[in-house]
């Protein structure tokens, strides 16, 4: 079963209108946060790669990563959902896990499934909300997972041509 019909949100995920790459976001996170969306990346056997600048490396522990000095290159962890939706984590900050996911990957029913179940995963994990903000409106989420409701939901309406 959907969380969402694509036919409910296919405004949100249109790149020409939208901008291609959204802000995801789990706010008022914490390094245990961190440390457990890395344990269940591990655990659910996502294909990743975590790199600084153009050095891969094998992915830390979040508090070697977050308690690195402020001036130093901020890496990054790219997460394949599947061969064809990738998922980019930087570690700017403790208090916010935050992805861009590239929305011409994301079209039709097939991809928004996975992607909501991506969703849904973290935010259970974590027992917070995970955010989606259209490109340059960060605050505004126009959808994500609802703690509460155990799904995401559509969280704006798409404005009336």
């Amino acid at each position: 079963m959907s969380d969402l019909p694509w036919d409910d949100v296919a405004y949100f995920f249109d790149p020409d209108l939208m901008g291609s790459l959204p802000d995801v976001r789990v706010p008022d996170a914490s390094v245990e946060d961190w440390q457990a969306f890395l344990d269940l990346v591990g655990e659910r056997g996502w294909q990743c790669q975590y790199s600084k600048g153009e050095t891969v490396l094998p992915a830390p522990r979040a508090d070697a990563v977050l308690s690195r000095p402020a001036d130093a290159e901020c890496p990054e962890l790219r997460v394949w959902l599947s061969t064809e939706v990738l998922a980019i984590f930087r570690f700017h900050a403790v208090e916010e896990i935050d992805f861009d996911v590239d929305l011409r990957e994301l079209q039709g029913q097939e991809r928004l499934d996975l992607f909501c179940r991506f969703l849904r995963d973290i935010g259970r994990r974590l027992g917070k909300p995970v955010l989606m903000d259209l490109e340059g409106d960060y605050g505004h989420p126009v959808l994500g997972f609802d703690v509460e409701a155990d799904r995401v939901l559509r969280l704006a309406e798409p404005p009336v041509m």
